[in-house]
């Protein structure tokens, strides 16, 4: 009776299928695969990894994330990004910002372990503001943390949504804020304020920031610029007249992301907007009210990396 021949590659092959088997599917750690075929555990691992390059093992993943993957190689693949993560949406809790703000902080991180110097230049908002409470302490001295925009309200209070303290707080690094109002009352004031030393030191290193961080905001009566007094009723809607579709710390585009030649955007003391930039721009932001405007900020290359939810994402490639 024969029992058949078997060549020691056939064999190898076979162990390796189990062993793929028993890590894949069975999910044994390596040390019991080792112990059930009777070989070391380094025997165990090369047989797993083999199972793997000769496609003896088809992962597929059946979990939320993949949708969210797919998503996010669809958004990077049809508006050009250099990165993309999207998070899976809360039907119970659409507007609900910490999933994002989990993985927001997350690329951030990769840039704060880096032994270099970098600064981390960063927009404010609701958005911004929790993705760095969502960062752990770390201890980062080289780094520099700027602010984009001024940190005053209309009334000169400080603006309740500035991360910037918040986050140099929380690495141990110094941070230069922007010390100008967010608007300024005429264009003709706008020139000397920038002339200052501290204001041409902060706006200095946002231009050449590592990293930027920032929200998108909707421009329609729940604008935040609206909310926070910044814009009148009868200014919103000659905004609305020009085009506005998005601001991005306070800077406000069109439908195609072009800055807007208006009055308003010539009292804007925020640092200018990189457009197309080879250093990451990370906008943070989801929501049924902001696609309009994260849309025409990603057409307009106003950032480069985009962290958003599921229900966003599906919207945006609608």
């Amino acid at each position: 009776m024969s029992t058949g021949r078997f060549t020691p590659d056939t064999t190898r092959l076979d162990d390796a299928a189990r062993a793929g088997w028993l890590y894949y599917v069975a999910g044994n750690t390596q040390d019991e695969i080792a112990r059930k075929l009777g070989v070391s555990r380094q025997s165990a691992q090369r047989l797993v990894a083999m199972a793997v390059s000769e496609k003896l093992i088809k992962v597929r993943l059946d979990h939320p994330i993949a949708r969210c993957m797919d998503l996010a190689r669809a958004l990077t693949d049809r508006y050009g990004l250099n990165g993309c993560e999207v998070v899976p949406s809360d039907p119970g809790a659409p507007d609900l910002l910490t999933g994002i703000a989990i993985a927001a902080a997350a690329e951030m991180e990769k840039t704060l372990k880096s032994p270099e110097r970098r600064v981390i230049s960063l927009g404010t908002g609701r958005a911004v503001k929790a993705t760095v409470e969502q960062l752990p302490r770390m201890s980062c001295p080289h780094h520099v943390v700027a602010s984009r925009l001024g940190n005053m309200m209309s009334d000169g209070a400080a603006s309740p949504y500035n991360a910037t303290i918040h986050l140099a707080e929380r690495i141990g690094a110094p941070h230069y804020p922007n010390p100008l109002p967010v608007l300024v009352s005429h264009p003709d004031e706008l020139v000397q304020m920038q002339e200052q030393e501290a204001a041409r030191n902060t706006l200095e290193l946002c231009r050449h920031a590592d990293l930027s961080v920032v929200g998108v905001g909707q421009m329609d009566e729940s604008a935040p610029l609206h909310v926070d007094g910044f814009v009148s009723a009868a200014e919103m809607a000659e905004l609305a007249r020009a085009g506005a579709t998005g601001e991005i710390t306070s800077w406000v585009y069109d439908r195609e992301g072009n800055i807007i030649d208006c009055a308003f955007n010539r009292r804007v003391a925020s640092a200018p907007l990189p457009r197309n930039s080879e250093r990451p721009v990370i906008a943070v932001a989801s929501g049924e009210t902001k696609l309009p405007a994260i849309r025409a900020a990603l057409i307009g290359q106003l950032v480069n990396v985009l962290v958003t939810s599921e229900a966003t994402a599906e919207r945006l490639l609608a």
